[in-house]
């Protein structure tokens, strides 16, 4: 499989914890980071070892030794920021949540399209074996007809990231667009479409929040199959969990709503309780970036689509709506 010449647009967390790891384990090169500050910029591409640090993407998206562009920056800008890459002919593994609203979301998708350059979302939990292995069952109806899904994604918000994310309303902060998203990148994979949501949000950690960081939905997919989750920011041991029952048997996996490739996928039916091997628990963002360098080689989809990111989003503004509203909301997909 080929590699990939890296260009980051955003000097962020993400990339610094999760992704340049991953792209130099896998053996691609990062030529260049960008950020709208032009110390944080230098200061980071040294502590990572880049050779090159800018604070004008376009000096970034004009060179010639970047292919692709892995877009981290604040959430609100990764539509102006994909567009940009989009024009230049650079290829795009952009943040999750894909933008801030659909009208912005699609636009990039049809950004890209137009271009002809690859647009994936940076959703880890898809990539996880258990969650593959999860969506193997139900397809092949190891469950029977899905009936209801519980998502148990309440953690605690690190204190490095206990900024922006809690106070920014315009930058995508709060619960919805930071977890619930990734949820839906989940469900979205299980069920049919999703109709419509209600949720409650509240306040509860140890700072001053201008968001909800702690909610709890349901949202009703297409067949009435109900889906609850419980989404924080301020629970520290409850551990993570995803459940899937059916008509004819029950899913259990606990521990894999995580970037680590870890947890445990349990098969309930008429035939007892077992708990099944996971095989190939490579690293999630290993297999995010191996499969987005796949998809500009080979031209085939990466493992979360531009599209998958949208749908993801749409379920995530509905319950946010609803939480803000005490209403039921419709999921618009746009």
């Amino acid at each position: 499989m080929g590699t990939l010449r890296w260009g980051l647009v955003g000097a962020s967390d993400i990339a610094a914890t999760r992704m340049i790891p991953a792209m130099r384990r896998l053996g691609h090169q990062i030529a260049a980071v960008c950020s709208a500050d032009a110390e944080h910029a230098a200061a980071y591409a040294g502590q990572q070892q880049i050779s090159f640090s800018t604070s004008e993407i376009d000096a970034l998206l004009s060179r010639d030794d970047v292919d692709a562009v892995y877009v981290s920056t604040f959430n609100r800008l990764h539509y102006a920021h994909t567009l940009s890459a989009a024009a230049a002919g650079k290829h795009v593994l952009c943040e999750k949540p894909v933008a801030l609203n659909l009208t912005d979301a699609w636009s990039m998708v049809r950004a890209c399209d137009t271009a002809g350059v690859v647009f994936g979302v940076n959703h880890h939990l898809p990539c996880a074996a258990t969650h593959r292995e999860i969506a193997r069952l139900v397809a092949a109806g190891a469950v029977g007809r899905p009936l209801g899904v519980r998502v148990f994604h309440a953690v605690r918000l690190p204190q490095r990231l206990a900024t922006w994310r809690l106070t920014d309303p315009g930058a995508g902060a709060g619960v919805p667009l930071d977890i619930t998203v990734h949820d839906a990148a989940v469900v979205n994979r299980l069920l049919a479409r999703p109709i419509d949501a209600v949720a409650i949000g509240v306040r509860q950690g140890p700072w001053d929040a201008a968001v909800d960081d702690a909610i709890m939905t349901v949202i009703r997919y297409d067949g009435d199959v109900m889906v609850q989750t419980h989404d924080a920011f301020t629970v520290g041991y409850a551990g993570t969990g995803l459940e899937v029952h059916g008509s004819e048997g029950s899913i259990i996996a606990r521990d894999v709503m995580t970037q680590e490739p870890t947890g445990s996928v349990l098969l309930r039916d008429a035939t007892g309780e077992r708990e099944l091997e996971i095989p190939d628990r490579r690293d999630l963002y290993d297999v995010s970036l191996e499969e987005f360098s796949r998809a500009v080689h080979e031209k085939i989809a990466p493992a979360v689509t531009g599209a998958d990111g949208v749908r993801a989003l749409a379920v995530a503004l509905a319950v946010q709506e609803a939480a803000g509203s005490g209403h039921r909301v419709p999921v618009d997909e746009g």
